[in-house]
Order: C-alpha cells, then structure tokens, then sequence
C-alpha cells in the first residue's frame, strides 16, 4: 500500500470535508426554499462546488502517487462547469413554461 505524505494527506483531507459540507448545504437548500427557482439555484452551486473539491483531491493525490503533474481529471471541473448551469437553465425554463399554463391563484 502506498502511504501519503502528510503534506499531502492533510489537504486532501480538508477539501473532502470542504466537499461534503458544500454538499450537504446545496442538499439542505431543497428543504429549506420553498420556490423552485431558489432550490435549484441551491443544489446546482452545491453539486458543482463539491464536485470540484473532490477531483482537486484526486488530482492532488493522483499526482503524488505518480511522481508526475496528473490534471487530466481537471476535464472533469470543466466539463462540471458548463454542464451544470446549463442543466439548471433548462431545468427552470421548464418551470417557466409549467407556471405559464398554470391559472393565476390568489395566494
């Protein structure tokens, strides 16, 4: 088994806290709005911020193990970074056109 460094292990260990924070903040942000527009706004910043620590520790891991420079996993954050908000945009145009043919109530 091959043993991290401690310069290593105790970042890695910090952003996979950062991570799993990020996302359960995103999670708990589908409890506490109660539009739907605010709670996806919520899980898309989770989703994309916790995501992009976890493949920050592994190109940090990665590389250590292989004495080399990894960043092929960076594909990962990009393709996170453009895939995400254009999946909330559709997600909420949906909404749109479900509130459009919706009738107005008095609330």
């Amino acid at each position: 088994m091959n043993d991290l460094p401690l310069w290593v292990t105790i970042p890695s260990t910090l952003l996979l806290v950062l991570s799993g924070t990020m996302t359960l903040i995103g999670s708990a942000g589908l409890l506490r709005f109660r539009r739907f527009y605010s709670r996806m706004h919520a899980v898309t910043l989770g989703n994309t911020m916790g995501a992009g620590c976890v493949v920050l520790t592994s190109v940090l891991v990665a590389s250590t193990l292989a004495h080399r420079p990894v960043l092929h996993e960076l594909l990962i954050i990009m393709f996170l970074v453009i895939v995400s908000p254009v999946t909330a945009i559709l997600l909420m145009q949906a909404g749109l056109r479900r509130d459009a043919r919706r009738p107005v109530s008095d609330d």
